[in-house]
């Protein structure tokens, strides 16, 4: 999703040229510093195309490897349509990451905004990307404060993995998205997996995901287009339930519910305790905002979930020290509680080990390679600069893969965990800074609960030659397929 390619804008080929060198290459007829070593590759291109190629997410590439060999951590090259410094430099992403709006700002390729929206908080900057974040922090402080949470993630854990029973293997990337879209779902519009509003949103929000990371060709027919279309009529079910929504909470107030009803809504499926319920309330938001809010959620809440939990299966598949240490962790927190009992944020809490296997699967697999920047001014660090206007990419894999920071970089080992700081520079899987994901607390609980039922329930065994690859985001070309066998508890 972060490297979707981006065209040529309609101003003209001259246009362009001239823009781009008046916008970006004009500070290098001044002498301010040097600039990083590196070099720009093809016209206009770039290095693009050899910066995106595919390969396995628990290595930083090859592009990467040669570049950070020929020119160091921090490299000058050509990404995007535009002059970049590439950092694979601890020091320098951590830099970048802490300055957000006050020398480098959030900037990604002008087609993401096309599919995402203007108001998206994914892709707002400044005062706007404040106050939805604000708003965003406040609803999900407030999520994980209701019981219902915990509950309703659990149930569509059990649900999926019954849905198993019988069968000799299955698709496990496809099973991860289901599970992650209908928690996303039911916490965020109250919708349950029975529902045809959900199945409409699912098939929707499928060509939305496709043209995400699609060549952004907005003519009739491209993934682009049809994603384009798809956004619309995600938006068009999701204003359709908020006005459902207020019109319930008006029947509910006018028979003495109070603003903010508690009671089930007369509409099946719909909670007083989701996300949307608490979004209504929110007055600091505008009609767009609430539903681009929406979208980020599904958005957030779908893809980078469940590909956290195909990497956590592999992995565990490739060590079986680790997962017969995280069965016990398990079955010692099963064995404490009643039959049928539903775990609590108590039981989450004791899952100590699973922590250090879910950090270790962030460090080691990356499912945010590199995030998009750009430098609000003239910049100096140690001894170069980055100037005004030119895109800075901090590659975070980079640092996660780093030898001389992790000991056994390129080895799944959790155990490091039990000593070494998970909120330190060298670990920025959620990004940082002000831009820090606000739901990442939330994704652990889910894939936690996910495992807890799964170590359990299941053995599983994966096919060779089947592994997490970055394009840069991150998938498994075979879609991680399981030989399952149930367990006898």
């Amino acid at each position: 999703m972060a490297g979707c390619f981006w065209l040529v804008p309609s101003i003209g080929f001259v246009g362009f040229i001239l823009g781009l060198i008046l916008n970006h290459f004009l500070p290098l007829f001044f002498n301010l510093g040097p600039l990083p070593k590196g070099s720009f590759g093809w016209p206009l291109l770039g290095e693009t195309l050899s910066f995106l190629k595919p390969h396995p997410s628990n290595s930083i590439g090859a592009f990467l490897h040669d570049h950070c060999s020929r020119y160091g951590k921090v490299f000058k090259t050509h990404l995007f349509f535009s002059p970049t410094v590439v950092s694979c430099d601890q020091e320098l992403n951590y830099f970048i990451l802490q300055n957000e709006d006050k020398l480098f700002q959030c900037s990604y390729p002008k087609p993401i905004h096309g599919i995402l929206g203007e108001v998206s908080m994914l892709v707002a900057v400044g005062d706007t990307h404040r106050r939805l974040r604000n708003v965003a922090l406040s609803l999900v402080a407030t999520i994980k404060s209701k019981p219902e949470f915990l509950g309703d993630i659990e149930r569509i854990a059990v649900r999926i993995l019954d849905s198993w029973k019988g069968r000799q293997q299955v698709m496990f990337c496809a099973e991860a998205r289901k599970f992650t879209f209908n928690v996303i779902v039911k916490q965020v519009l109250g919708l349950t997996p029975d529902e045809p509003q959900t199945t409409k949103i699912l098939e929707d929000f499928l060509t939305f995901m496709k043209g995400l990371i699609s060549l952004p060709l907005n003519v009739p027919g491209t993934p682009y287009a049809r994603a384009v279309k798809a956004r619309r009529r995600i938006s068009s079910t999701v204003k359709a339930i908020i006005e459902e929504r207020r019109r319930s909470r008006r029947r509910s107030s006018g028979h003495g519910g109070g603003k903010y009803p508690n009671k089930r809504s007369t509409r099946s499926g719909t909670n007083g305790h989701d996300f949307l319920e608490i979004l209504l309330g929110v007055e600091s938001l505008s009609e767009d905002e609430k539903v681009s809010f929406v979208l980020d959620s599904l958005l957030g809440g779908y893809e980078t979930t469940s590909v956290l939990m195909a990497m956590l299966v592999h992995f565990l598949g490739q060590s079986p020290a680790a997962l017969a240490q995280l069965k016990l962790e398990h079955r010692t927190i099963r064995s404490m509680k009643g039959e049928d009992e539903l775990l609590n944020w108590e039981d989450y809490k004791k899952m100590d080990f699973t922590q250090n296997v879910i950090t270790e699967a962030l460090r080691y697999g990356n499912v945010v390679k590199f995030v998009h920047r750009k430098a609000l001014k003239d910049i100096k660090f140690r001894d170069y600069l980055i100037p005004c206007g030119w895109k800075v990419l901090p590659v975070l894999s980079a640092v996660h893969l780093d030898p001389s920071l992790h000991s056994d970089a390129l080895q799944f080992h959790p155990w490091r965990w039990e000593t070494q700081d998970q909120t330190c520079k060298k670990f920025t899987p959620f990004g940082g800074g002000s831009r820090c994901c606000p739901g990442s607390e939330l994704a652990k609980v889910e894939v936690a609960f996910f495992l807890h039922h799964l170590v359990q329930k299941f053995r599983w065994r994966t096919e060779d030659g089947d592994q997490p690859l970055a394009h840069p985001y991150v998938e498994f070309q075979k879609g991680l397929v399981l030989k399952l066998e149930q367990c006898s508890i």
